[in-house]
């Protein structure tokens, strides 16, 4: 797993997602220079080298992954990828919590700090402790958990008190929940990816 340092380098940790944005320039053939976006699918569509995976990957390995592709076609090819326009990191807090909207992933940031980040849980009604966890785990799927707020909030830094990734959404309910879907489609949550603020 990851570290629980901060993030001294967001570029170097960070994965590429779709709509991202990124230039791939190759040295000595710049005729094959290009810039390109990442597919819902993950995959990246190149001149020279055809459609390659992309997404889910650093830097550093997605320039490895094009440059093994590209050195079937040129001998000794000098590739860089470099990323040109992405989402900087981030997670969403929607629901009964006071300031709902999309916050920046700065370090390690737990389901809990990230509640508080939002303000907190505003309603009376919304304080039978359930949170809702929702983890992209591919372009159109996402994995959902449910959390116990008031134990995490007992025992900070618990194994119970998540710490975010990416792309995390975290949703307080207004009425409990009795039993979620584990496995969601991502479109579905369209609608709480953009707080109205």
């Amino acid at each position: 797993g990851q570290s629980a340092g901060t993030l001294s380098d967001d570029d170097a940790r960070y994965r590429l997602q779709a709509n991202d944005v990124i230039d791939i320039m190759y040295r000595y053939t710049p005729e094959f220079n290009q810039t390109a976006t990442v597919e819902p699918d993950g995959f990246v569509s190149l001149q020279l080298i055809g459609g390659v995976k992309l997404g889910g990957l650093t830097l550093d390995q997605a320039h490895a992954a094009v440059f093994e592709r590209a050195s079937a076609h040129l001998r000794t090819p000098q590739v860089s990828v470099l990323l040109k326009d992405y989402d900087k990191p981030h997670f969403v807090v929607s629901g009964e919590v006071k300031s709902p909207g999309r916050f920046d992933l700065r370090g390690r940031t737990t389901a809990v700090e990230a509640i508080a980040m939002a303000g907190g849980v505003i309603s009376a009604s919304a304080k039978h402790s359930q949170v809702i966890l929702i983890r992209r785990i591919a372009a159109a799927e996402g994995e959902t958990r449910l959390l116990n707020l008031k134990r995490m909030m007992q025992a900070p830094q618990s194994a119970e008190d998540v710490t975010l990734r990416p792309g995390d959404m975290l949703i307080v309910p207004q009425n409990k929940v009795s039993k979620i879907e584990r496995f969601v489609k991502w479109g579905n949550f369209g609608l709480y990816a953009n707080p109205i603020r």
